[in-house]
């Protein structure tokens, strides 16, 4: 199937690893032309990413915990790139904040790491997006569906960013630009394998966890997660809008207390 994303510019936050970096080389598969926001440099991802568009990708490097810097930055890509088809906001890490723990000024550091910049970007590309009757993807979390138990400041973000999906998928409706969301759930990222080796044995924990997942008693695969993103972001998705997708398994949604052998 052609998925009608040839040349398209797409923007993804945090495009260089885990989901976000699935995501930018499923769409460089498809021909589109990922422009990529990275807090550091990943120079392995980058040669798998060269062999697959050698001159159709561009990647700056950005803290988006500076959200106000964000302007310059989006000047900077839209005088190259001024045909804006999608953004991709992906970008975070959950914090593990537990409310006993923390006070206000860490919600607010970990709302600048996660939240402000999904909203400060869709404003500052909506334009182009709209110009282009493009979409904007947001990457958000069954966190802010189920909770987890310690992480107030993440889930909350999380929960706005599901927010945001549904109020700018009727705010731009009328613009024909779509907004919708996936909620990953338990994905094998770095950040997640980074989460595993603070348990004594990380295989046991990994283990417990997956036998909890409907489907396979697996963790879904970051391809599985970027792969239904293109299809999502591209034409041929195009009467979608609003949608919360769970690509999880039947974790969130199934009933997990059976027996599923």
């Amino acid at each position: 199937m052609d998925l009608r994303l040839n040349n398209k510019v797409v923007v993804i936050t945090g495009g260089l690893k885990g989901i976000g970096g699935g995501i930018s080389l499923s769409l460089a598969r498809e021909g589109a032309i990922p422009v990529i926001i990275s807090r550091s440099k990943n120079e392995e991802f980058e040669k798998e990413l060269k062999k697959v568009c050698p001159n159709g990708y561009a990647i700056y490097c950005f803290d988006l915990a500076d959200y106000e810097g964000l302007e310059s930055l989006c000047k900077e890509i839209l005088n190259k790139y001024p045909n804006v088809y999608a953004l991709v906001n992906n970008a975070g890490a959950n914090d593990n904040l537990a409310i006993e723990e923390h006070n206000i000024k860490d919600i607010i550091k970990s709302y600048e790491n996660n939240l402000f910049h999904y909203y400060e970007l869709t404003r500052l590309l909506l334009p182009s997006i709209k110009n282009n009757q493009g979409n904007i993807l947001n990457i958000v979390s069954k966190t802010a569906v189920t909770g987890q138990g310690k992480t107030s400041a993440y889930a909350s973000a999380k929960a706005a960013q599901i927010g945001f999906s549904r109020e700018w998928a009727c705010a731009f409706a009328k613009d024909n630009v779509r907004v919708n969301a996936i909620a990953p759930a338990e994905v094998m990222t770095p950040l997640y394998e980074k989460w595993l080796k603070n348990f004594p044995n990380p295989q046991e924990q990994y283990e417990q966890i997956a036998s909890k997942i409907p489907l396979g008693k697996r963790f879904t695969t970051i391809e599985e997660i970027a792969d239904f993103a293109t299809f999502i972001i591209s034409p041929r998705s195009s009467h979608t809008t609003g949608q919360i997708f769970h690509i999880d398994g039947g974790y969130v949604h199934l009933d997990r207390a059976l027996n599923w052998d």
